[in-house]
């Protein structure tokens, strides 16, 4: 087997959305055995890799100079332990770390909904109005949550203004009085 391309970058969105198609595409094909044996062999191989992601975990974390941590922080790996319920880290942790990686936006957490999934942020404006910058913060949000905690299947945000706006009060030119 060969390795995958490097200049072709792989996310768990992407492969999960692609693996969907193909799996529907199956179903409705009309032939119900090659469906199944699709869907078998995907769980095969899912189990197959999860045995290997949990022994190469396993070994890291036993390994000197805890090379384990460096992985945490790569999007493709996160997600492939996160699938395999392998990542060491709660998800409050990872929620965190998504949240920090989002630039251009202070993102606060405010509270998780299990049954939902959906995540609550507080956004901080950057100064202004602040107008459309819930949005931003929301699909930001969402981005990097989804390698990192994809059990938020939502998120949430409230725009709270940076703070108030200082005026400079001095004393008024002569004569102006």
């Amino acid at each position: 087997m060969s390795a995958p391309a490097a200049t072709r970058p792989v996310t768990a969105e992407q492969t999960g959305r692609r693996v969907e198609e193909v799996l529907d595409r199956l179903a409705a094909s009309g032939e119900p055995a090659a469906a199944a044996a699709a869907e078998e062999l995907v769980r095969t191989l899912m189990d197959f890799y999860g045995c290997g992601l949990a022994r190469v975990v396993e070994l890291l974390d036993a390994a000197p100079g805890a090379p384990l941590a460096g992985l945490l922080g790569d999007d493709l790996v996160a997600s492939l332990l996160v699938l395999h319920d392998l990542h060491p880290e709660d998800r409050d942790t990872r929620i965190a770390r998504a949240l920090d990686s989002v630039r251009d936006h202070t993102l606060e957490v405010v509270g998780f909904e299990e049954h939902s999934g959906t995540l609550r942020v507080r956004a901080r404006a950057g100064g202004g109005c602040g107008c459309g910058s819930g949005t931003d913060a929301r699909q930001a949000a969402e981005a990097a949550l989804a390698c990192f905690a994809p059990e938020v299947r939502a998120v949430d945000v409230e725009t709270t203004p940076a703070g108030p706006t200082l005026l400079q009060i001095g004393t008024a030119p002569t004569g102006a009085r």
